[in-house]
Parts: C-alpha cells; sequence; structure tokens
C-alpha cells in the first residue's frame, strides 16, 4: 500500500461522473436534472456505498478506501480496465492481477446489461459466478451475486447444495451434473494447476459422490441447452431461451433469458415482473 492522491483521486472522480450520462448506467433521466453528468448520490448507489462517504472522497477527505471499495467504485463508473488501474493508484492500492480471472466487468457489457431492465439477464464469470444481474434477472434466479468463496461458483454449489437444484426441471438434473463437470474441466484444463478452477475441481472431489462419478468420465465440450427448464418458486414452470454474448478478454458472458411471444412462459414471465418489482419495492 502507498500514500493515496487525495487530490487526484478526488478530481478523477468528478471527471468520471460529469462524462457519465443517466442512459449510460440504466438510469432514467428525469426533468428537473441541471447536473452535467451524474449525481454523487447516484453514483454512490451504482457504488454500493453511501452518498457521505463517496461525497467525501470528492472533497479530498474521508479514510482511505479499502481496495474492495475502490473495485466498488471502479465497476459503478464504468471505468475501463487501464481507468481502473489508475484509480487503484490514485487510492494507494496496487491494481488487480489482470487476466480472465479477473471480476472487473467491461464498460461495454455493462452498457447492454443496464438496457436489460425489463429482462431477465446476468453476467457470470468462466467458473459460473455471477457478477451482475438485472433485477428480473434476481426475480428469476434469486440474488445469486451475493455467494462468497466456492459457492459463488453455480456448478460448486450445483454439488453441494441441494437446493440449488430446485430451480431446475428435474429431468434436467442429470445432464446439468455432467455439463457443469465437463466445463470446470476444460476451464481447469485451460488455466493449469494452481489456478482458481483446479481449486474448485479439488474442493468438488472431496466434498461429493456424484462429481467423482461424472468426473471420471472426462467427458468435455458439453455446451448448455438453448432452452432452459425453470422451475420457479412463485410462477411456475418457465420454458427460457439464453442467448449469450461472450466477453473474450475478461472471459465473461452475458446470458439474456427470453420467452417465445405468446407462449405460457411469456405470460408467466410477465407475472414474475410484476411480482418482482413488488417485492423490490
Amino acid at each position: 500500500m502507498t500514500t493515496i492522491d487525495r487530490t487526484g483521486l478526488a478530481e478523477f472522480l468528478r471527471r468520471r461522473r460529469a462524462a457519465l450520462q443517466p442512459e449510460d448506467v440504466g438510469l432514467p433521466r428525469g426533468q428537473r436534472r441541471r447536473t452535467s453528468g451524474l449525481r454523487r448520490e447516484e453514483v454512490a448507489a451504482l457504488c454500493h456505498m453511501s452518498a457521505d462517504y463517496y461525497s467525501r472522497l470528492e472533497r479530498e477527505r474521508g479514510p482511505q478506501p479499502s481496495e474492495q471499495m475502490v473495485a466498488s467504485i471502479a465497476q459503478g463508473l464504468h471505468l475501463t480496465v487501464d481507468e481502473r488501474d489508475h484509480l487503484f493508484r490514485l487510492a494507494g492500492h496496487q491494481p488487480p492481477a489482470r487476466g480472465s480471472a479477473g471480476e472487473h466487468v467491461s464498460p461495454g457489457l455493462l452498457r447492454i446489461l443496464d438496457r436489460l431492465h425489463d429482462t431477465p439477464a446476468e453476467i457470470v464469470s468462466e467458473l459460473g459466478e455471477t457478477l451482475r444481474q438485472t433485477p428480473l434477472g434476481v426475480a428469476l434466479t434469486g440474488d445469486t451475486a451475493s455467494f462468497v468463496g466456492p459457492a459463488r461458483s453455480l456448478g460448486y454449489r450445483w454439488f453441494t447444495d441441494p437446493s440449488s437444484r430446485d430451480l431446475y426441471a428435474a429431468e434436467d438434473h442429470a445432464f446439468l451434473s455432467r455439463m457443469f463437470a465437463s466445463g470446470l474441466r476444460g476451464v481447469a484444463t485451460l488455466r493449469g494447476p494452481g489456478s482458481r478452477a483446479a481449486h474448485l475441481v479439488d474442493l468438488l472431489l472431496g466434498q461429493s459422490e456424484e462429481f467423482r462419478t461424472v468426473w471420471a468420465d472426462h467427458e468435455v465440450g458439453i455446451r448448455p441447452h438453448e432452452v432452459k427448464n425453470f422451475v420457479h418458486p412463485q410462477v411456475g414452470p418457465l420454458e427460457l431461451s439464453c442467448q449469450s454474448l461472450l466477453d473474450p478478454a475478461a472471459s465473461h458472458w452475458l446470458l439474456v433469458y427470453t420467452a417465445a411471444p405468446g407462449s405460457e412462459s411469456h405470460d408467466r414471465l410477465r407475472l414474475l415482473s410484476v411480482i418482482g418489482t413488488q417485492a423490490l419495492a
């Protein structure tokens, strides 16, 4: 840890906030907006911190932000990786290592996600860790971005937490077990010994008999079905198409779930949007 550059940090934050418009981050503009960019309280909400804490940073006051806090600010301000690294140095920290294991979502992928407010969508890592969700995405699958440790990976939860399977049709469980094992094998082979993927493999081999069985089959290249069958606890069965967009630089996937117009699933998804909005309110 080095010394924080309070003046440089404050100026950079103010510049980046002024450069962002509400529509850039999925916020309504409103009719009485006088600020050239985002308001401080809007940025604070995007960064998951109090408006007072963020305001003090822009005013060259307050404690030195932690690395976790700096990472949250970088994501909230939709910074590029170069801008993120610059922010870390201004705050007196070494930037995180770059590469596919990073969790910093690119501004381009975030801009797409921000425009999908009425659609279930999420951004996930190559290990199936949810990095961001739309509100309707949370209504569909739950707040999967809140898990910590190995449980952040859906594949890990699949083999260690039976309740994680409740959302998926029972007839798909066997296939999904093979798919998760296959996907983890591919990532572990790509990233090599000592990687986070290899660590997950070791954990699962020690904790799940089912995982040991499917892992022993050495299957690779099993792709997800385009249509996913969910069993939602409030609206019932949902047959949803899953479209994906890859950010190859970070190995992040944007997953978007849609229902065929006029289908029963389409009606149930519309109902879920109402229920989800009420729950969030």
